[in-house]
């Protein structure tokens, strides 16, 4: 399927590895030129270098830096000649209990998980909208369908993150000019983030890292976790012109694990 977003213009965050780099590989594979962040400069670059053997005939530049301060955004905005598709991503905060953790934690999600990827819709949605064209992806959680104990930071900011998006993404302004803004929520994919909330299971209950990645297995009916590279084909395709008339929605890929109709 020709998705008809080549020679498309996309800004990439957290797009050095997991599942952001997975989207960014899907868009360039489209034919859409990208300007990858990410905090990690030397990462970034190999990861930049891939993508450019990927498809030689698009663009991939790199804006190094933490996506959550203002002149990070302004450069990595300023890099793309115009913004047709936004895929949000940030790190998760760290898991623990919420006993511990004080204002400043969650100010910290907040500002990443939540106040950024707002931030940067405010800076993109308008001009998509006077050329008629704009794709919004955020990937928050499947965490907000199904909360996780250990990972309230993510759960409070990414759910904030999901109410706003849900009013946003139905204004006649920009739904009614081809601009569509949706949620991409993760279960559980084979990336460092798992990792690291397997450890922190691990650690907290004294159990085999192995045992509990087992036992998470156990609860996908998928019996697998996830790969980044089929995220982001999800997400190539609702920055496709075939994904027009998709907005406002959470799509969750976790292999069938919620086990809700809704």
């Amino acid at each position: 399927m020709d998705l008809g977003i080549t020679g498309r213009w996309a800004l990439v965050c957290a797009a050095s590895k997991g599942l952001g780099r997975g989207c960014a590989a899907a868009l360039v594979r489209e034919g859409v030129n990208v300007v990858l962040n990410a905090r990690s400069g030397d990462v970034l670059e190999a990861t930049a270098k891939e993508l450019r053997a990927l498809n030689p005939a698009v663009e991939v530049r790199i804006v190094v830096g933490d996506i959550t301060r203002p002149e990070v955004r302004e450069a990595a905005l300023a890099a793309c000649p115009q913004i047709d598709i936004l895929v949000n991503n940030a790190g998760g905060p760290p898991p623990g209990d919420f006993r511990d953790w004080k204002r400043e934690d969650w100010m910290a999600a907040v500002d990443a998980n939540m106040l950024t990827p707002i931030e940067l819709i405010k800076a993109c949605v308008d001009s998509m909208a006077e050329r008629g064209f704009g794709r919004v992806v955020n990937i928050t959680s499947g965490a907000v369908k199904a909360p996780i104990d250990i990972l309230g930071l993510s759960n409070g900011a990414r759910s904030g993150l999901t109410g706003f998006v849900a009013g946003l993404a139905r204004q006649p302004l920009l739904a009614g000019n081809n601009v569509t803004i949706n949620n991409l929520l993760p279960g559980a994919f084979d990336t460092d983030r798992l990792r690291k909330t397997l450890s922190a299971s691990s650690k907290a209950s004294g159990q085999d890292q192995a045992e509990i990645a087992d036992a998470r297995l156990q609860n996908i009916p998928a019996r697998r976790f996830g790969s980044a590279e089929e995220f982001g084909e999800v997400c190539a395709f609702l920055c496709s012109k075939q994904a027009g008339y998709l907005t406002g929605q959470n799509l969750l890929l976790d292999g069938g694990a919620y086990p809700g109709v809704f």
